[in-house]
Order: structure tokens, then sequence, then C-alpha cells
């Protein structure tokens, strides 16, 4: 299976042989989300927000508790989708298999194997080729992107912090990073590709066929930090095919309009019109998003 799934057809408007590569359907499913926004939710009302906002999908985390994170109780996540009518995604923890095939039992829409939560397996990644689930991985580098296709991931997150406290640099870091290989391996020679491939730990085959498409052969998504409309269209202009928002974006006095704003300014993040008008009148609804001065990282350090 893995031979057969790690390097799929690719394009705007459709998957082809499916039935033949059952992959290249995952991807597909995953790609019906390119150009939106994954919106973190805990509760019922935070989804219902999100989804009457127009995000793309909701991703469903529990509350913060003391202890070891795990996956979300499965009644919770049945609650939230008795509510929704968008595409639900919950987390798994990395590495914790059984975790996923309860997830895909009750039919959530996408599996997130999460470093956010626990691990429960540092040696070992989840084969994703074994489910008929999309699972959405994440990454901070190009090697270790495609090192989580080839393991059966139809969508990338390129992770940055992951602590929640609204601090973009680190994910801003790692799009560069990874869209700045990506345009190293484009101009190298196919000789080079090797080398390449083997400096990054990368699969060869997927490596190449990055070279040849100019981007991942999966959808890619930034995460961590994304708080503001000029976030989430920078992280667009940056290469991005869409963003995850995290559920601190609901502790504010207005949460509907700030995810509206956000959703538009990742729809239209070449649109600086667009961006004046999402951006107004959101300074007193972030006040607790807002970093203090010890907490910001400083250039260059």
């Amino acid at each position: 299976m893995a031979e057969d799934g790690a390097v799929t057809v690719y394009n705007s408007t459709a998957i082809t042989d499916t039935k033949k590569n059952p992959y290249s359907l995952k991807v597909g499913l995953a790609q019906m989300l390119r150009g939106g926004a994954i919106v973190e939710v805990t509760n019922a009302e935070q989804a219902k927000i999100a989804e009457d906002a127009g995000a793309c999908s909701i991703i469903i985390s529990e509350p913060f508790r003391q202890g070891i994170s795990r996956m979300t109780d499965p009644s919770f996540i049945k609650e939230i989708k008795r509510v929704v009518s968008i595409p639900v995604m919950a987390r798994a923890r990395v590495g914790h298999f059984v975790e996923a095939q309860i997830l895909e039992a009750i039919g959530v829409d996408y599996i997130d194997e999460s470093e956010i939560l626990a691990i429960a397996d540092d040696q070992n990644f989840i084969n994703k080729h074994n489910f008929g689930c999309p699972f959405v991985c994440g990454c901070e580098n190009l090697g270790e992107a495609l090192r989580r296709v080839r393991e059966g991931a139809a969508m990338i997150r390129i992770q940055g912090d992951l602590l929640g406290s609204s601090n973009i640099a680190k994910t801003v870091r790692n799009v560069r990073s990874l869209m700045g290989d990506i345009r190293i391996l484009n101009n190298m020679d196919e000789d080079e590709v090797f080398a390449f491939s083997k400096k990054t730990a990368a699969p060869y085959d997927l490596m190449a066929q990055t070279k040849q498409m100019g981007r991942l052969p999966v959808m890619q998504f930034a995460a961590g930090g994304i708080v503001t409309p000029a976030d989430a269209a920078l992280m667009m202009q940056l290469g991005s095919d869409g963003v995850f928002m995290g559920s601190e974006i609901f502790e504010c006095s207005d949460p509907y309009n700030r995810v509206r704003g956000i959703i538009q300014a990742v729809r239209h993040y070449n649109d600086p019109h667009v961006l004046v008008e999402t951006s107004c009148g959101l300074a007193e609804a972030m006040g607790n998003l807002n970093l203090s001065e010890d907490r910001i990282e400083q250039f260059g350090a």
C-alpha cells in the first residue's frame, strides 16, 4: 500500500484513478479545504460561530486540563457533529493508531496526528495507509513534510508555536524554511536531487515529485499564532493553502467578527482593501491576545 499510495496525481480539478490508488481520494478530500480556514473549537457554541463565520472545517479540542493530553472524548465529538454540517477534524496522539481507529469509527472527516497532544510513540508515527480517513500531520521543514506524506498524510500542517501565545514568529520561520527549500529544489539539476533528499532525510521519489510540481504533493496549511486577518493573509502570501486558527481567537468580546474577518482575509489575501475592512475595529476585541513585552521573541535572537 505504501508503494502505491505515496505518490499521487495532484491537480486543481480532479483526483484520478482512485480505485487503483485510494490515497488519491484522501488527497482529494483534503483539497476540498483549499483556500479556507480550519477553526479549533472547545464547545458547541464555538462550533456554530465558526460554521456561521464561514470556516471550511472545525477541529475539536477539549478545554485545558491537568495531566496527559489525549484524544477528545468521543461523546463530545458526537455532540459537536450533531450541531454543525461542515467537516469535523479531531486529534489523535502521535503513534497512537488505536485512538485513530476510534476516531474513524465515530465518523470524523479528518484525523490530525497531533504533536500538540502527549506523544504516545516517540519512535513511530501511525501508518496512515491503513485508514480510509484522511490524516493531517505537522512539520517544520521539507524533509519532515515528505516523510509524513510517505506515511500517508493527505495534508501537511506547517506548525509554529504550540503554546497558544499568539506569537506568529515561529510559524513564519517554518513556512519560509519549507518554501525556501522548495525554491532551492526547483533550481537544482536532476542529479543533485539524490543528495538533497539524503540531506533532508526525505524519500527520493517524493522529492522528485515536489520538484516537478513546484510545491508539496498535498495541501499545506499554516498553524500557530494566527489571530488577526493580517496574520492569515501573510501565511497565504507566503505560500500556504489555508490556515488553522487556535481556540484563543474566541477569547474576545466579539468572536464572530474576529473569526469572520480572518476567514475573509484568507479568501482575499491579495486584496489590501478587503484586508483593511477586516482589520478595522478589532483592537479592543484583541485585548486578551496581546503578548507582554518579555514574551515577544526578539529579532535575531
